[in-house]
């Protein structure tokens, strides 16, 4: 059923979402973006009631990237899975993404919108839009070298080949490599320790990161004053269970 190809629970503050199509290495069809949306507007309606969003895929894949063979199926609207992926990109809670096995192309179109992403040693990322004849519409080209570097992006877009998920830490896609049975245990003490900081802090830094990311240092340094969010209303009580 179309309901069961993205999975949405909560563990506490934490909203967990995963992609459900195991005997199809989760790739991406229409359905499964519109399930997607939907749980996106549940987590953004939940405000400060979820405070982080763990990512993941079913069975041994993270995500083949864009079913081709629902190429055909139209979507509800223009530019629909480059939306739905800045909408992700935009939660004010942070997301983690766990990979596990493959992360190619519009899976990694998608892993690229969390804030952290965390990789098995059994992982494997590519930019496979040349073998297909197909160019990026979901933001390859700009995530991608924000994320590793203008160089290492034309590497792996040009070349198409996989990139290990040690080489994914060293370069900065990844920001941890675990063994491959230590995936969840990583991404949810992350998500916890997350959890456990004020949300208050934690929304507006995400909203710091994320409007400053382009702007010149002088310009960055002058909007984090101009845009501040200032003291948080649990700092008085943060401080007194921190120090009495």
């Amino acid at each position: 059923m179309a309901d069961d190809l993205v999975l949405m629970e909560t563990r506490g503050a934490i909203a967990v979402l995963t992609l459900n199509r195991p005997d199809k290495r989760n790739a991406l069809n229409i359905a499964l973006w519109q399930r997607l949306e939907t749980h996106l507007a549940t987590i953004e309606a939940a405000g400060d009631a979820l405070a982080v969003v763990v990512l993941r895929g079913a069975g041994q894949v993270f995500c083949a990237g864009n079913d081709l063979k629902d190429r055909g199926t139209k979507a509800p609207r223009t530019n629909y899975q480059a939306s739905i992926i800045t909408r992700l990109a935009n939660l004010a809670q942070p997301v983690i993404v766990a990979v596990q096995g493959g992360c190619y192309t519009g899976g990694l179109e998608l892993a690229l919108a969390g804030d952290i992403i965390v990789a098995t040693e059994g992982a494997r990322f590519a930019d496979t839009h040349g073998a297909f004849a197909l160019a990026p519409v979901w933001g390859m080209s700009q995530r991608l070298p924000r994320r590793v570097g203008q160089w290492k992006a034309r590497e792996m877009s040009l070349t198409g080949i996989p990139v290990s998920g040690a080489e994914a830490a060293r370069i900065g896609l990844a920001n941890h490599c675990v063994p491959d049975g230590e995936l969840d245990a990583k991404a949810f003490a992350l998500a916890e320790a997350i959890a456990g900081q004020s949300l208050h802090s934690v929304f507006a830094l995400k909203r710091l990161y994320r409007e400053q990311a382009d702007l010149p240092l002088d310009a960055g340094l002058a909007h984090e004053v101009f845009a501040s969010a200032g003291v948080g209303p649990d700092f008085a009580d943060r401080v007194a269970s921190r120090f009495g």
